[in-house]
């Protein structure tokens, strides 16, 4: 049967519950155990594919289609373990599911309300699909004490009396803010957080301290004295130079440790954290370094490319490499030269992005890429803009342009209004519904024999996450490969382009898909550890 970890956060947002959550699982693998992780999140929206990037951060998107926070890219990232859609779940979701059975007149005529029938809600997706599984880590968005997160909390509680006696814990996350003038870490806001958290009934078994120094041992004890938890399960999470070193460091202050005693459970033998070592010795000596300049529309806030910026670091761990990463705002180019910005890079590399905004600048990064014969990895949006240069600069098709952008005569990308996902066949409206009615999760596609893409993946079949309302057009694709734009990656219909590139140029890919989302530290995407080879041979001519 299993046990339960609920992970709160208290304070501030934005300490790492996610990132905790996840280390924490890979300590739990790393023991012998198998964990499942999921997040709950206290907003309205049904998921957050509707949200803009600069509010919520990157969509992170599952093999089955699902729109979801950030955190599930940390899960998979650090336990291996594909999410679903069935491991986040929103207050939206959890409305709009419960509003259509009141609708069907599921509950008899009685009286909806947020206890028991939100929380019974609440408990009943933590519950379901646990089968086989040592340990489940539920993380709650946001911090004790936001309003939206109070039937969040009160579930986790009544889950608390519902499970067997020992079958659940509770971690809070908090903040020991240094102030200089005091010369001292202060714990009094940790303290209210905890006392906060108490008032709705739950007490933590475990306080994770996000600090930038040690902790002084008499402020542990008064921390576990006015806390009511054991002063070693005090735990220090101090700041660390990667991401990739908190498993290990969580594991030397001794989280895993007490959370398995909290459970009646002996630890046993050390965990195995030998790849993690090998993975932060890559990263802490590196061999060279390169510069990849990332041209986006939401540069911004760096958490809406989360994925993508984790995936450049892991192709630099497959070739021992530090990859520093130029930020550059895409609206720049629409009124400066892009050479000034680029021409000291060793790669560029075009994400995704909704709207016109910015779309001309990416274009021209494109140009200055395809000219100067500099690595360029386009993705989705990039790799349409990328399709779009080459029509209108090399094509001879000055018009070329996305419906996206409202009407054009040249529709070199335009809405896909129905595809193929498995036997069914899916279809779309230009005014229809605009959440969860994209191209969404994975699909397969299948490249050109001979291609770079295909020496690169070391196959001719693919599968791919997506993302995207808006298609090449393979009408214009004739007239694109004679001018030397190749269409070397297709569905499996051939109707919908998937990736192009150049023959001529050392290294130029566009991809319809995603894949940042399933590159992991361990097994580092191709493409990425590609492109980051191509950089580097980049660097030595520059």
């Amino acid at each position: 049967m299993a046990r339960y970890v609920f992970i709160t956060g208290g304070v501030v947002s934005s300490l790492g519950k996610g990132l905790a959550s996840a280390a924490l699982g890979a300590l739990l693998q790393a023991r012998g155990y198998t964990v499942r992780l999921r997040k709950l999140d206290p907003y309205l929206n049904v998921d957050p594919g509707t949200m803009s990037p600069t509010q919520h951060g990157e969509v992170f998107v599952t093999d089955d289609g699902a729109e979801t926070d950030l955190d599930l890219g940390h899960y998979e990232r650090f336990t291996g373990k594909a999410a679903s859609k069935q491991d986040n779940i929103t207050t939206g979701r959890i409305y709009q599911d419960i509003i259509a059975k009141e609708r069907r007149g599921d509950y008899l005529g009685g009286t909806v309300q947020v206890i028991p029938h939100v929380t019974d809600a609440i408990k009943t997706f933590v519950r379901e699909g646990n089968e086989g599984v040592d340990f489940v880590l539920v993380e709650i968005g946001g911090t004790v004490g936001d309003i939206e997160g109070l039937p969040f909390f009160e579930a986790i509680r009544q889950l608390g009396n519902d499970l067997p006696r020992g079958d659940a814990i509770y971690i809070h996350l908090t903040l020991l803010p240094w102030i200089p003038s005091a010369g001292e870490l202060k714990t009094k806001p940790t303290q209210h957080s905890v006392k906060e958290l108490r008032s709705i009934g739950i007490q933590p078994d475990i306080l994770l301290c996000r600090c930038d120094r040690p902790i002084p041992p008499e402020e542990r004890r008064k921390l576990g004295l006015f806390c009511n938890v054991r002063e070693s399960a005090v735990i220090e999470a101090r700041d660390v130079d990667t991401i990739y070193d908190v498993p290990e460091a969580y594991h030397r202050e001794g989280l895993d440790t007490e959370v398995l005693r909290a459970f009646g459970i002996e630890p046993g033998e050390a965990p195995d954290l030998a790849r993690w070592r090998n993975v932060t010795h890559r990263v802490k000596n590196p061999e060279g370094e390169v510069t990849i300049a990332i041209v986006g529309k939401y540069t911004g806030l760096k958490d809406a490319y989360k994925s993508l910026s984790e995936a450049l670091a892991h192709g630099g761990i497959a070739n021992t490499v530090k990859v520093n990463v130029d930020w550059i705002e895409s609206e720049i180019f629409e009124n400066e030269d892009p050479a000034p910005f680029l021409e000291h890079v060793h790669g560029i590399l075009v994400p995704g992005g909704f709207g016109q905004r910015g779309a001309e600048g990416k274009i021209r990064a494109a140009t200055f890429a395809r000219e100067r014969k500099v690595p360029y990895l386009g993705i989705c949006f990039g790799m349409q803009m990328a399709v779009i240069e080459a029509a209108r600069n090399l094509a001879g098709i000055p018009d070329a342009n996305s419906t996206e952008f409202g009407p054009t005569t040249e529709p070199l990308v335009g809405l896909m209004t129905e595809w193929t996902r498995g036997n069914a066949l899916e279809a779309r409206r230009a005014d229809g519904d605009l959440g969860g009615t994209m191209r969404l999760g994975a699909y397969d596609a299948r490249l050109k024999r001979g291609s770079k893409v295909a020496e690169i993946y070391g196959s001719e079949d693919i599968s791919e996450r997506h993302r995207h309302r808006y298609e090449v057009n393979t009408a214009y694709r004739e007239r694109l490969e004679a001018n030397g734009l190749v269409f070397s990656g297709m569905s499996p219909d051939g109707l919908l382009p998937e990736i192009v590139e150049y023959e001529d140029h050392p290294w130029f890919v566009g991809v319809q898909f995603h894949p940042e989302l399933k590159s992991r530290p361990f097994e580092p995407h191709p493409l990425f550890a590609s492109f980051v080879t191509a950089a580097l041979a980049q660097s030595r001519l520059v």
